[in-house]
């Protein structure tokens, strides 16, 4: 490489190093805002009545495309906060190192129990720290949770239902229309009078004599 070469390429790092940064670094520092839609990891939570909101219905593993979800159901119980029989599940397993974040297991879920984290994810050194067991999805339920959940993001999609049109006004009945009175006889035509007889032809001039 020449001299001049050479120059121009420290010239270009030299005034990278004064120029202001642009991005954040790790860990984050919260100077820059996070958008409402950001989301990372995932997490399980309880209902409004204390109970774990997971049914084990398995839709949100069916639905995953990456394949990266485990659900384990068990059988029906009673409930100990609400008294009622419902569904439970056994285990429940992430593998986050597969996930494209297309988040349709949160959208799919009827219960509302699985939702993503809208804080950045711990980085890990084995292969086995991004597996989130189910003691670990509830443990994140402590954290700060992203806004969708399966209610939201399905509303979000259903088309809104069109305004009820309004009745058009009823015409008034047409009266009906009154019957036509017959038009007067005319009087019969008159006979043509009789005309005049045609005059006699002429009589054809008479021959003269010779001298």
């Amino acid at each position: 490489m020449s001299i001049t070469g050479t120059l121009k390429t420290l010239g270009v790092s030299i005034r990278g190093v004064f120029r202001p940064k642009t991005t954040e670094p790790f860990p984050w520092l919260e100077k820059r805002p996070r958008p409402e839609r950001y989301r990372t990891s995932f997490a399980l939570v309880h209902d409004e009545h204390g109970d774990e909101a997971c049914i084990g219905c398995k839709m949100c593993e069916n639905i995953c495309p990456s394949g990266i979800i485990t659900v384990v159901p068990g059988p029906k119980a009673v409930s100990p906060n609400t008294g009622k029989k419902r569904g439970w599940h056994k285990d429940f397993t992430i593998d986050t190192s597969a996930c494209i974040v297309c988040e349709l297991c949160v959208q799919v879920c009827p219960t509302d129990s699985i939702v993503m984290l809208r804080e950045v994810q711990e980085p890990g050194y084995d292969r086995n720290d991004l597996v989130l067991t189910r003691e670990r999805l509830y443990a994140n339920e402590e954290k700060v949770l992203s806004w969708g959940t399966g209610s939201r993001l399905v509303e979000m999609q259903t088309p809104a239902k069109p305004a009820p049109k309004k009745p058009a006004p009823k015409k008034p009945a047409a009266k009906p229309a009154e019957a036509k009175k017959p038009a007067p006889d005319k009087p019969a035509a008159k006979p043509a009078e009789a005309t005049a007889p045609d005059k006699p032809a002429a009589k054809p001039a008479e021959a003269t004599a010779p001298d």
